[in-house]
């Protein structure tokens, strides 16, 4: 049987943490950033989880993570 190929644009979004769970990056981090307050940006630094409704589909994008 081949192997399964993995989403590329999955694999740059998510990381896994060392429990297992789902980790990814915020969005609005990109451009525009005069019109955002500094409590804002650094808000926006720290990562996120991934919501349980959503893990499924990822792992499958995600076979050898």
């Amino acid at each position: 049987m081949p192997k399964m190929k993995t989403r590329r644009g999955a694999a740059k979004r998510f990381k896994k943490t060392g429990s297992g769970k789902l980790k990814r990056g915020k969005a609005f981090r990109n451009h525009m950033l005069t019109k955002k307050t500094s409590t804002q940006k650094r808000n926006l630094r720290n990562g996120g989880l991934i919501d349980s409704a959503d893990e499924r589909a990822i792992k499958q994008q995600l076979p050898y993570l």
